[in-house]
């Protein structure tokens, strides 16, 4: 078993200092409460309402950078694990992102392939880079954030690619209660993966946060849930064998499901065609 944690805390727009402060406290901890891996909000580095992209830019790093750079020293300090939000800036583009860093430093950067019309992501580019899961300590991570979680496609690539457990850092606002009370368990048991969402509280520039983190199990159970709006730490165990185990056999010789081997790709051709629809307020008014 590993055991994991998630971080549901507020954060200060533009305040990336303190912002890291905060959330290096609460790594401490996880970890000494015996947290091999935690996962903290999106954008917990910077805040997510930005007004426009000059703004943004202005608490945008490179990844590695000097942000990544003082998360990987805790984590060697701590010989720990940690999936964080931020804003990447590469070149004219800034993305919402997602760094998974362990003692040898940064593993992996995501970044948010579907973007709503909704704060940072109003400016920020597409995620240009394939979902793909990595090798964090015991845990095979796979990693998205926020909205990605609307669409099924990128649970069942990471699950694909053999990830264990989904970790979402989000930001999510009223309007994704149903998001949080039933979409985080059914990805988790579409995949037979552990799934963690891990949302974060508080009020910034008019948008509230709605907590409601929660950590699934591949079977779709809830293992760890908060029920409020505050500042809270979840715990739960991982059994990474669980999570391989694809081929569920329920009754032996009567009943067995395998939800990656019964797939039937070749009738799926309409979800790859080219998506022509228009993006509310990108390409379209709103």
């Amino acid at each position: 078993m590993t055991k994991i944690a998630g971080v549901q805390m507020d954060v200060t727009i533009g305040e990336v200092n303190q912002n890291i402060e905060n959330l290096l406290h609460r790594f401490r901890t996880t970890t000494n409460a015996g947290a091999e891996l935690t996962i903290f909000p999106e954008c917990a580095v910077t805040g997510y309402c930005f007004d426009d992209l000059e703004e943004a830019k202005q608490f945008a790093e490179s990844v590695p950078g000097p942000a990544t750079d003082r998360l990987t020293k805790a984590c060697q300090e701590l010989n720990a694990y940690m999936v964080v939000g931020l804003l990447e800036l590469d070149g004219n583009d800034i993305y919402n992102a997602a760094v998974v860093i362990g003692p040898g430093g940064v593993i992996s950067n995501y970044r948010k392939a579907h973007l709503p019309y909704l704060g940072v992501d109003m400016f920020t580019s597409f995620g240009n880079r394939p979902f793909a899961a990595h090798q964090a300590g015991d845990i095979k991570v796979g990693t998205l954030i926020c909205y990605d979680a609307s669409f099924p496609e990128a649970t069942r690539c990471l699950a694909m690619d053999g990830a264990d457990l989904i970790a979402l850092p989000t930001n999510w606002p009223p309007g994704a209660e149903t998001t949080a009370d039933y979409t985080i368990n059914s990805r988790a048991v579409e995949n037979a993966v552990y799934f963690a969402a891990i949302n974060r509280v508080g009020t910034e520039r008019g948008f509230s946060f709605i907590g409601r983190s929660s950590i699934c199990d591949p079977n779709g159970n809830t293992l760890a849930k908060a029920e409020t709006r505050g500042e809270e730490i979840l715990y739960a165990d991982i059994d990474v064998e669980l999570a391989r185990a694809k081929k569920i056999v329920r009754v032996s010789g009567k009943h067995a499901i395998d939800r990656l081997a019964d797939r039937r790709p070749e009738l799926y051709g309409p979800l790859v065609e080219p998506n022509t629809l228009p993006k509310p307020g990108r390409d379209e008014p709103i």
